[in-house]
C-alpha cells in the first residue's frame, strides 16, 4: 500500500522563510502539461513554489509528462493515491490531512495556497479535503467548466446536424462526463480564486452565484487556458526520434483520422459498438484511420470481442494503424501539426483545446454534449460526432471529409485561448500574497473577515 511521501529537502527549499507560497497539484496527464507553465512562470517569477502530486498517473507511460515538463523535481509532495474513485477519495482526505498538519507543524508562519486544476477528480476532491483540513480555499486554473448541448432533431442528417450545432440553440446539460462534470463542479465550491479559460466559464460561475468580486478583488478571473502555453512549451521541441520514425506510414499517407477514444460513457456497449463499428466502416471505405488504444480503450476492445478484429484490419489494410498510447506529449503535437491529419475523433475535453490552437487539424468530438461549447459555439473549430449509431458515426464524419465547405469552416478559426496564460495566473496570485485564503459571508458583504465588527444603517 503506497503513503504519503513528503520530500523534506523540497518543501523547506521552496517554504522556509516565505510567508506566502502557491503549491501547484497535479494528478492526470492533462495537469502535467497545463499545470507546468504555472510552475515555470512561478520560478521565472520568484513566487515560492511547490508541487502536490496526488500520484494518480504514476506509471512510465501515463507519468511520463512529470519528466517531460520537467515537474519531476519539483514534486515535494506524493499523496500516493491508487484504486477506483472510492479509494482515490479516502486517500485523498485522509493524506490531505496528514499534510495540512505537517505543513502547520513545520512551516505555521507559511500561507500555502494550493492551486488544482480542471476536471480531474483531484480537481473535486482535493479542494475539500484542505478545506475541511485547514479552512482555507483554493485557487483553481480552469475552472468553470460546464456541458453544453445542442438539439439532436436532425442527427439522422449529418449536413442539417452540423449546421444546427453552429447556428443553433445550445442548453447546459452537465450530466456528462462522469465523473469530471461532478468533481469540476464541486471543487469550486472549495476555490476562492476560480482562472475561466473564457468568458462562457465566468458567466457559468457567476449563474451559479461564486462572486466575479469581493471587497473590490477579481475572483473569477478570465486568463485563457494555460494549454497555449503547453503547446509552445513543445510545439518546436527537438524530438531524438520522429513519430514517423515510429510509425513510419504516418508519412506515406496523408489525411489521417485519429481515434482517442477513452470516457467511461463511451465505454458503455452501446456508444462504444457504434464508435468502433463507425471507425472500421470507415476503414473499409479507404480512409486513413490511425486507433490509440488507451488503458481503458483495450479493456473495453477485449470485453466486446473487438481487439483481436481490429489486430488483424492493423495486419490486413495499410489505411489502418493500431497503436498503444503515445508516451510523448511532443510525439502528438508533432503529428497533429504536420499537415499528415485530417482530424482528431476523440473525447478528450482537453485535445477540444488544444485543437482550437493547432488549425493544422480539425477536431471531432465523440460526445453528446461537451464541456468545451465555445470550441463550437464561438471559434468553430470543434464539431460534435455522438456515438448515437455506427451508421451515424461513420456518416458524420464522412460527410465532413467531403465536404469541403465545412472542412475550410471548421479549419479557419478564431482562437480563444490567449496566450502566456501561466504568466497570467502567477502575476495574479502575487498581488494576492497578503490576502485572507477563506472568506465569510460577512467578509464578503464588507465587513471584517470575522464578522464582529457591524455597523447598523
Amino acid at each position: 500500500m503506497t503513503q504519503l511521501d513528503i520530500h523534506s529537502k523540497r518543501l523547506r527549499r521552496a517554504l522556509d522563510g516565505e510567508e506566502f507560497a502557491v503549491a501547484v497539484v497535479t494528478a492526470t496527464k492533462p495537469d502535467f502539461y497545463k499545470q507546468a507553465p504555472v510552475v515555470a512562470a512561478a520560478e521565472e517569477h520568484g513566487l515560492p513554489c511547490f508541487v502536490i502530486h496526488t500520484g494518480q498517473h504514476y506509471d512510465d507511460l501515463l507519468g511520463h509528462g512529470l519528466a517531460e515538463y520537467d515537474l519531476e523535481s519539483h514534486i515535494a509532495v506524493d499523496l500516493g493515491v491508487r484504486g477506483g474513485l472510492s479509494e482515490k477519495t479516502a486517500d485523498m482526505m485522509t493524506r490531505t490531512k496528514q499534510l495540512a498538519d505537517h505543513l502547520e507543524e513545520e512551516f505555521p508562519d507559511t500561507t500555502i495556497l494550493p492551486i488544482v486544476h480542471g476536471d480531474t477528480h483531484a480537481a473535486g476532491i482535493f479542494p475539500q479535503a484542505w478545506a475541511f483540513a485547514t479552512n482555507q480555499f483554493v485557487a483553481h486554473n480552469e475552472a468553470g467548466l460546464r456541458g453544453m448541448m445542442p438539439a439532436f432533431e436532425r442527427l439522422d442528417d449529418p449536413e442539417a446536424f452540423v449546421t444546427d450545432q453552429f447556428t443553433g440553440e445550445w442548453t447546459v446539460n452537465r450530466a456528462e462526463p462522469f465523473p469530471e462534470q461532478y468533481d469540476t463542479f464541486v471543487g469550486s465550491a472549495a476555490s476562492m480564486y476560480q482562472f475561466a479559460p473564457v468568458d462562457l466559464n465566468r458567466q457559468h460561475l457567476l449563474e451559479e452565484g461564486y462572486p466575479g468580486e469581493s471587497n473590490g478583488v477579481e475572483r473569477l478571473p478570465v486568463v485563457g487556458n494555460s494549454i497555449v502555453d503547453a503547446i509552445e512549451m513543445k510545439r518546436d521541441h527537438d524530438l531524438e526520434e520522429s513519430i514517423f520514425d515510429i510509425y513510419p506510414v504516418l508519412e506515406e499517407r496523408d489525411n489521417w483520422i485519429r481515434v482517442d477514444i477513452h470516457r467511461r460513457a463511451n465505454l458503455l456497449p452501446e456508444r462504444f459498438t457504434s464508435i468502433v463499428e463507425g471507425v472500421i466502416e470507415l476503414v473499409e471505405d479507404g480512409y486513413n484511420v490511425n486507433f490509440v488504444e488507451l488503458t481503458a480503450t483495450r479493456e473495453a476492445l477485449e470485453n466486446y470481442g473487438y481487439r483481436e478484429r481490429l489486430l488483424e484490419l492493423d495486419t490486413a489494410r495499410d489505411n489502418f494503424l493500431f497503436t498503444g498510447l503515445w508516451k510523448k506529449h511532443a510525439h502528438v503535437y508533432e503529428f497533429l501539426t504536420s499537415g499528415q491529419c485530417f482530424a482528431e475523433y476523440t473525447d478528450s475535453g482537453s485535445m477540444q483545446e488544444e485543437l482550437n490552437v493547432i488549425d493544422e487539424t480539425l477536431c471531432l468530438t465523440a460526445r453528446f454534449n461537451t464541456d468545451r461549447p465555445e470550441t463550437v459555439m464561438n471559434a468553430e473549430s470543434n464539431l460534435l460526432v455522438p456515438p448515437a449509431s455506427a451508421e451515424s458515426v461513420h456518416d458524420t464524419i464522412e460527410y465532413i471529409y467531403e465536404t469541403e465547405s465545412v472542412r475550410d469552416r471548421l479549419g479557419d478559426n478564431e482562437t480563444l485561448y490567449g496566450e502566456n496564460v501561466g504568466q497570467q495566473i502567477v502575476e495574479f496570485l502575487e498581488d494576492r500574497r497578503e490576502d485572507p485564503v477563506f472568506e465569510w459571508a460577512s467578509g464578503r458583504a464588507g465587513f471584517d473577515s470575522a464578522g464582529t465588527e457591524f455597523e447598523y444603517l
